[in-house]
């Protein structure tokens, strides 16, 4: 009787600790910029779709958006939330981004261009999984400090 206790308690442990490993990042899919709760930075461009996705150890970033005359832009960034640079390739201001994970639901970022810093925030999904939230804020090519937020919903 006890070594089928054991067993089922071993099982159950199993699958709690198996659940664990595979609990889904919340910020994993799709996410369309909510322009209306936004608080954009006028004059500078807007990611429009930014879309996570898992790379074994890694995650992967896509990120669709428009430059302030209307050209559309795409970036691509492959690392691992562990606050190192690593490279992003696209036609945006930056070449590369650190993401350092703060807890399950918020990433600090740094985003910057030939080592240089050009923007920090943090990114944060909402307790239901939702919508996002990045709060941002750094410096212009011309020295001028911004500060914006930009919401998403899921898709």
């Amino acid at each position: 009787m006890m070594n089928i206790r054991i067993a089922v308690v071993a099982v159950a442990l199993s699958f709690v600790g198996s659940a664990a490993c595979f609990a889904a990042n919340p910020h994993m899919g799709t996410w369309k910029l909510n322009e209306a709760k936004s608080k954009l930075i006028p004059g500078m461009g807007k990611n429009v779709t930014v879309t996570y996705t898992e790379q074994k150890d890694k995650m992967k970033v896509t990120v669709d958006g428009v430059e302030k005359d209307g050209k559309p832009t795409h970036s691509v960034w492959v690392g691992k939330a562990d606050g190192k640079a690593y490279p992003a390739k696209g036609n945006l201001p930056y070449n590369s981004v650190a993401y350092k994970m703060v807890n399950d639901h918020t990433y600090d970022l740094s985003a910057m261009k030939d080592g240089k810093m050009i923007w920090s925030g943090k990114s944060t999904v909402s307790a239901d999984g939702k919508s996002r939230t990045v709060n941002f804020n750094g410096t212009d090519a011309s020295g001028k400090k911004f500060k914006g937020k930009a919401v998403y919903d899921k898709a």
